[in-house]
């Protein structure tokens, strides 16, 4: 049973998550959600209240600072390319530089070791040949 059909709080929470989902990761996020569907919709559901409704929504860190603190975990985690990918659009989506995510990606050597960092950096490369030059 899906106890969230008739909870007006859950719903807040699920359309500030889905606007905040949006503006954080755009399209790249909306892929995640949508590849959700067949498999687990309740996870995908969770995956846009949790993170985005509550935490992202919080005062206290403007986008740019979560989203560099989202690509340093990630490559420090050394196991999540498909999501590093996916918040380094979102870091450039709201205003990082490129610098700002390399360096953050370079700082990430000293306390996730040289295969994190470089394969960080390898993802941010990716992530950067696919970006419409300005």
């Amino acid at each position: 049973m899906n106890t969230h059909e008739s909870n007006p709080m859950a719903d807040e929470r699920y359309a500030r998550g889905w606007a905040k989902l949006k503006e954080v990761d755009g399209q790249a996020g909306e892929n995640v959600i949508d590849s959700l569907k067949d498999i687990a919709p309740d996870f995908a559901r969770l995956l846009i209240e949790f993170p985005f409704g509550d935490i992202y929504s919080r005062p206290g860190l403007d986008l740019k600072a979560r989203e560099l603190s989202v690509v340093a975990a990630l490559t420090a985690m050394g196991n999540a390319l498909p999501q590093l990918k996916v918040h380094i659009h979102g870091a450039r989506n709201v205003g990082c530089t490129r610098q700002e995510i390399v360096e953050v990606i370079m700082q990430m050597a000293v306390y996730a070791g040289f295969p994190a960092a470089l394969n960080g950096l390898f993802a941010a490369k990716d992530v950067f040949s696919e970006e419409v030059p300005a």
